[in-house]
């Protein structure tokens, strides 16, 4: 039986700094943004193409298939970055997300945008999801994370709540095809940047890489511990597409909460189409004024983004009252900003609907639409950092379940919006809205009263906590890493020439050390057997 040297995944990312984390933050921004400027050439290609809107926005089917591929592409590719690593994963997808908007934009069809956008959507998703993947690649701190998840969800928002205002301002004064060109240019301009400036940072992939190169120089029984447990790639994706599945039918809160998120997400796409019906026939509004009105649904992420530091400060302090693992924080006080934006978020959708008459100044329900904005993005951060606490092992499927009902609901609420604000009035469409979300909100006071028990009965968050050999071993590859966060600015001004050894010196971002065994701080190697 032959011996492998095992890497205990003491690792030093030399190069793993918060300026690349803040361009995959960028990058998630830049993917998002046509889900949502597609609609600002609304007019022209109705013309164009001959597209009918009324009674149904025949329109809004191209931006259900971005949604449904958006739904779909993640399940599939973003378990492969496990193992291939986070590099790859971004530069593929970003890469064919930029060659589907080649297509889209030089349609000559109708179908053709169809199609296309379902594939640009797909590869902007698995863009998008990679980005939360490399945070938890970075920060695996409690604390460390709040400020990165909260930046990203702001992010995620924004680029679609965006889009309007940047493809009605195109389209206001060009052709709606130069809502493409435009996107394309400078997506494209940004992918030399993002390829000097991002690395790598799936430690097993780093760990594989450096275990490689030691074989190579002369060192054959060199094995990370990712090479030796790596399952297949048809067992990977066995697995991302039946356990979201399952445990979205037999998890309460991952149902509840995807449900609850999910019809949030939703309503970003209906005000697509909402704001514009609404403003447009009460305030005569053109295209680029609506355009203006949906980047207060931004504004609303924007107050979260700026408020959401006290939420973690009181999810950090519920540290010292966690009887069940002391010291560390406890899931359901993620949940505390989230129930009053739940209810901000009802009231929102009143507020906008009971303003929308002609005779009140269109600020008022533009406020209203802010409130809304604001909700959306509490509870959608409130839903991922949750989730990612309370099934720890198995947070990736939790969160893959939660974003396939949020692009599903995507996908299809908006294709109501028109025929209900047309049938009920602005009003009492909104109403509805705001009842739903006014149910929906009950999710997590119900977890916060109850959510120690739900989580003893739950069969996958009974097996998904670490045990305390799993948690020393993720404490001691934290605190390397913290380590050389702290140490990377004075190291970048240093010129370290690497060493030629193949048993020792900084190379692939990490060291290992040369004695079988030694305990080096950055590193250490053990004989296991096989």
């Amino acid at each position: 039986m032959g011996h492998y040297y095992h890497n205990m995944l003491h690792v030093r990312l030399k190069n793993v700094t918060p300026p690349p984390c803040d361009a995959n933050r960028r990058s998630s921004i830049l993917t998002g943004l046509p889900a949502g400027a597609y609609g600002g050439g609304n007019d022209q290609m109705a013309q164009r193409f001959h597209v009918s809107t009324d009674p149904f926005p025949h329109l809004f089917w191209a931006t259900t298939s971005w949604n449904v591929g958006a739904a779909l592409f993640p399940l599939l590719f973003v378990p492969l970055t496990e193992q291939v690593g986070r590099m790859p994963g971004y530069f593929g997808s970003y890469i064919l997300f930029l060659i589907w908007m080649v297509p889209s934009g030089v349609a000559r069809n109708f179908a053709t945008l169809v199609v296309t956008r379902f594939f640009d959507g797909g590869c902007s998703s698995v863009s998008i999801n990679i980005v939360g993947g490399t945070i938890t690649d970075i920060w695996k701190g409690d604390k460390d994370r709040s400020i990165p998840m909260s930046i990203f969800g702001f992010t995620s928002v924004v680029g679609i709540a965006l889009g309007p205002f940047i493809g009605s301002a195109i389209a206001a004064n060009m052709n709606w095809r130069w809502i493409y060109y435009i996107q394309l240019a400078f997506d494209g301009g940004c992918l030399p940047i993002f390829y000097f400036i991002l690395s790598e940072t799936r430690h097993d992939v780093l760990l594989a890489k450096r275990a490689k190169k030691l074989r190579k120089n002369g060192r054959p029984n060199a094995y990370a511990r990712s090479e030796l447990n790596q399952p297949s790639v048809l067992q990977s994706l066995r697995i991302s597409f039946t356990r979201p599945v399952k445990m979205l039918i037999s998890e309460w809160v991952v149902f509840s909460f995807t449900l609850w998120v999910s019809f949030a997400w939703g309503l970003l796409f209906l005000f697509q189409s909402s704001i514009v019906q609404t403003f447009s026939t009460n305030y005569n509004f053109g295209t680029l004024s609506t355009g203006l009105i949906q980047l207060a649904l931004s504004v609303g992420a924007v107050i979260g983004t700026a408020i959401n530091p006290l939420q973690d400060q009181l999810y950090l302090r519920s540290a010292k009252r966690n009887k069940e693992r002391p010291g560390k924080p406890i899931p359901e006080a993620r949940l505390y900003f989230s129930v009053p934006g739940s209810l901000l978020f009802t009231v929102g959708l009143f507020w906008y609907g009971w303003a929308s008459y002609p005779d009140v100044h269109w600020i008022v329900p533009t406020i209203g639409i802010t409130v809304v904005g604001l909700g959306i993005y509490s509870i959608y951060l409130a839903v991922v950092n949750y989730l990612a606490d309370a099934y720890e092992k198995y947070a990736a499927s939790a969160l893959s379940a939660a974003s396939l009902g949020r692009n599903t609901f995507g996908a299809f609420l908006p294709l109501a919006s028109q025929s209900m604000y047309t049938n009920l009035g602005f009003q009492w469409a909104s109403s509805l809205l705001g009842f739903i979300a006014l149910v929906l909100s009950i999710a997590p006071v119900l977890i916060l009263w109850r959510g120690r028990d739900i989580r003893q009965r739950s069969p996958f968050m009974r097996e998904a906590t670490f045990d305390p050999e799993e948690e020393k071993e993720r404490s001691r590859s934290h605190a390397t890493f913290e380590r050389a966060r702290s140490e990377s600015r004075t190291a970048r001004s240093r010129s370290r020439p690497a060493s030629r050894n193949p048993g020792s010196g900084f190379l692939g971002g990490f060291r290992l050390s040369r004695e079988h065994g030694s305990n080096h701080e950055d590193g250490q190697v053990k004989n296991v057997a096989r």
